[in-house]
Order: structure tokens, then sequence, then C-alpha cells
């Protein structure tokens, strides 16, 4: 058999949007996926459905994976053949253990590739309003591990001469790092900072000196993971702050999925610096729809289509039959402004089911099952036009999305995604119910808010009109007066 390859990719800090174009492309054609604890899980949801997706997460003082089981991993999957990925967070050569991976692979004869990613001393300084060099104020820096208890390997003397260092990992090592500093040379006054979870919505800094840095951080209760900045260039941070300034930053939110189209609502929560999870992870696959059927199908006067992913496996089954589609003489209908979008996006024009006309043939278009339709869609013929389903290797990832920081709000933008979160959240071994009376709940329209009244709660958002657009606004607003 042909030997495989791997591919180690600095997966960058925790924002899924520090990955590097070539690294998500690893991603996205591995065959299987070792990844660790610190990466952001919605970097996975690139993955192809077939990758297998393989946990080597390491807890702080927690007997978990060992070294050699994740060498010998790498090579026993290399060696069937495949093409594997080590996802790692940070960047794979800054106290990531690439050396040692490679050479267990190199003593195999297996080609491997390292890809850089952004290494989080960096990113989370500067998301925490910190350059690491300046010209005024730092012309030097350092890394360093905060692991070791002994700190004998340190040369500490070098170091106070260095104008900012990162330590990475020290919080519990802090007492003793401090003491080093000072004993060797470096000033009390020294500004000093430390960043937890940095470049994720849920990133805590808290700023001191040398003098006093311990005791701020042990009455914030910060921990790792987190990075220790030492410098005078940390003065800049009043001025160059950022993303610590966004409207929602330090909010967390679960936003409940119900396709495999990219959440506009997500999407908008993430630029406003919100940290968002987004759960069930969904994946479709085409359903066969044969000429004949099409053809009878562009005889109805209306068609309905109950989500995005119904309008392209449609529309998609008209182009692999060749079928022209000015031959639709219907008039189109669909549930959601995101279908609407995605009829244009193909040159078709559609109206919301709210102004559907009584009269007329009608065809229903969706993607699920007939006998799992929903009966508020019409009583006209049904048809599946894609098989829609949910992703279950993120059933083990999600309850680990959710450590750290509690969800402040859980978001609803149908009535079918509130039965997902519930049916599926609980079949992660996540007790949604605990989740929803410790969070404010958010609905995109009255029939969600209904629905989740069904399950014993009630929505503390619900914007006028039904759109995502709105429910953001209500969030952003909600805290002003």
């Amino acid at each position: 058999m042909t030997k495989g390859k791997v591919y180690f990719v600095g997966a960058g800090p925790g924002d899924e949007g520090l990955i590097t174009v070539k690294g998500q492309k690893e991603i996205e054609k591995a065959d299987v996926i070792l990844y660790d604890r610190l990466l952001n899980p919605k970097l996975l949801e690139a993955a192809a459905f077939d990758c297998e997706l393989i946990y080597c997460g390491k807890t702080p003082y927690a007997t978990g994976i060992s070294q050699g089981e994740i060498n010998e991993l790498l090579v026993s999957k290399a060696l069937e053949g495949h093409r594997v990925v080590r996802l790692k967070g940070g960047d794979p050569a800054v106290f990531g253990r690439v050396g040692e991976e490679a050479e267990s692979l190199k003593d195999e004869g297996i080609p491997f590739e390292v890809i850089p990613g952004v290494t989080s001393s960096i990113a989370a300084s500067m998301y925490a309003g910190v350059p690491v060099t300046h010209r005024d104020y730092g012309r030097s820096f350092a890394m360093v591990t905060g692991h070791d208890q002994t700190k004998k390997d340190i040369d500490w003397n070098g170091l106070v001469s260095i104008d900012t260092v990162a330590f990475y990992m020290g919080v519990a090592n802090l007492p003793s790092i401090r003491e080093n500093l000072i004993n060797h040379g470096k000033q009390g006054n020294t500004p000093a900072l430390v960043i937890q979870w940095g470049t994720y919505g849920r990133q805590e800094s808290v700023e001191g000196t040398l003098d006093d840095i311990v005791e701020r951080v042990s009455g914030k209760s910060l921990g790792n993971p987190a990075i220790t900045l030492v410098g005078d260039i940390i003065s800049l941070r009043g001025k160059l702050q950022w993303f610590e300034k966004k409207p929602l930053y330090g909010q967390r939110f679960l936003v409940a999925r119900t396709g495999t189209a990219k959440s506009a609502l997500a999407e908008a929560l993430y630029e406003l610096g919100g940290e968002v999870i987004e759960f069930p992870k969904w994946n479709a696959a085409k359903v066969k729809i044969e000429e004949s059927q099409l053809l009878a199908f562009l005889s109805y006067d209306r068609i309905l289509f109950t989500s995005p992913e119904s309008v392209h496996g449609f529309l998609d089954s008209l182009t692999e039959q060749a079928i022209d589609f000015r031959r639709i003489s219907s008039k189109l209908y669909v549930l959601s402004r995101k279908s609407k979008k995605a009829l244009q996006q193909r040159g078709l024009t559609a109206e919301l089911k709210s102004g559907m006309p009584e009269a007329g043939t009608l065809l229903v278009v969706g993607d699920r099952n007939r006998d799992l339709r929903d009966p508020a869609h019409g009583d006209g013929d049904y048809i599946q036009s894609i098989a829609k389903f949910v992703d279950e290797r993120f059933l083990e990832i999600f309850p680990r999305m959710l450590d750290g920081k509690p969800v402040g709000t859980v978001l609803f933008s149908n009535r079918h995604s509130v039965d997902m979160l519930m049916q599926y959240g609980n079949k992660a071994n996540v007790d949604v119910e605990a989740l929803l009376k410790q969070a404010s709940i958010g609905v995109i329209g009255e029939s969600t808010g209904n629905r989740i009244q069904d399950y014993g709660f009630t929505s503390d958002m619900m914007p006028k009109e039904p759109s995502a657009e709105q429910l953001v606004d209500l969030i952003v607003n909600r805290n002003v007066f």
C-alpha cells in the first residue's frame, strides 16, 4: 500500500478567521484529522463528511492521551495510505511538539509538511491591544514556556534584558515567574498583562505590574489557557484596544442550527465580537429525481421551497437533467429570506409564503422525508429534493465547545431549531434544559416562541419583524439604557 502523508497545520489561537488559507485547504482535503484541545472546534466543520476526527486533547494535571500514542496514531494512519492532518492550536512549531511528532514520521519514511499558524502570544496580545514590538517601547521579543515548575533551564538574566516577554501557559507558575524576573533585575513596576482565551469572544485580560499581577489574576480567578505578557509596551493598551471594544465582546451565544448554509445570525454576532457556538452540525446528500418527475413538477401553479437546501437540490436536479430553468412557469414561494436569496442567486425570484394565495395546485419541495413534513407548509403534493441530516461526529465535540464560560444567550431561528437542539443536545449528553434555565432565550418569530413554550420556557427577546437583523439589534441594545 502506498504511504500517506501528514500535514502539521497551525489552527491559530482561537478566532476561526485566523486559520491560514493553506491550512483551511488541508482540513478540507484530509482523510483523518488528529486535533488538539485548544483549537476552535468550528474549524472541523470544513472537514469532509467521511473524514475521521480523532481528539488528542491534553488537559493540564489530568491523565489523557500520551505523546507516544499520538506519534503512533500519526504513523499508523499514514501507513494505511491516508492524508492525515495534525491540527494544532496556534503554530505547530511554537511549543507544539512538531519536532517530536515529525521525527517519528521521518523514522518510518513517511512524508510530511508543516503549515505554520498564527501563534497565540502575538495574536492574543494584539487582540488585547498590545503589539509585541514597537520602535519606542519594544525592539526585542521573547516567547517562553511557563509550564516548567523548576525554571532551572530558563535564562532569567537574559530574559530581563528583553523588552517584551510572553510566557505560555504560565498562570499556575505566575508567582515564580514574578519572583525570578524581579530577583534577576526586572523592576517591580514593569507592566504585566495576563490574557485568558485570547482571540475568543470569551477573552479576558487582567492588567497590572509585576508587583501586583499575581493578586489581580487571583482575584479574577483566571487560569489556563493564558498568555502572560511582561514589558513597557503594555502601556500602549489604553490607546490600541479594539477587540474588547466590540459591542458583544465577552458574550457567549449558542445558535440552534437547522441547515447546512451559513447562519447570517451567527455571522453577525461574530462580527460584533461575540463568541458563537452553532449546533447541531448538518450535512446534505443528493436525492435522485427522474426527468419525467421534474417535468411534471413544472406544471404546478405554485411551488413552495422549505429551505435553501431544498432550493439548491431541486435546481441542481434540473441542471443535471438539462432542463432549462425558463421552463418553470410556476409562481415560486419560500418560507424564509435565506431561501429567497438562494433562488435569487440562481436567477429566480420568489415571494414569502405569507403572501401565497390559496388557489392553484401546490408542490412543496422540502429536505425531509415525506412522513416528517410539516403540515403547516400546506396541503399540496410533496417532493424531497435533498436529504439533510445531522453530522453525529459533532455530538462528541459539542460538550467540549461548551467548556469554560457559560453560554449567556441561546437563539432559535424557527420551530424546527428548537426541536433539533433539544433532541441532539440531549443525545450529546448535554443538559439542554439546565443550559436554557441559566441563559437568555431569543427567537426570531412568534411561532418559534410558541414552540419554546411547549418545552416549558419563555423567550426573552423577539423582534417585531421576524429577521436575523432585528434580533441582532435587540441583542446589541438590550444593555443600553
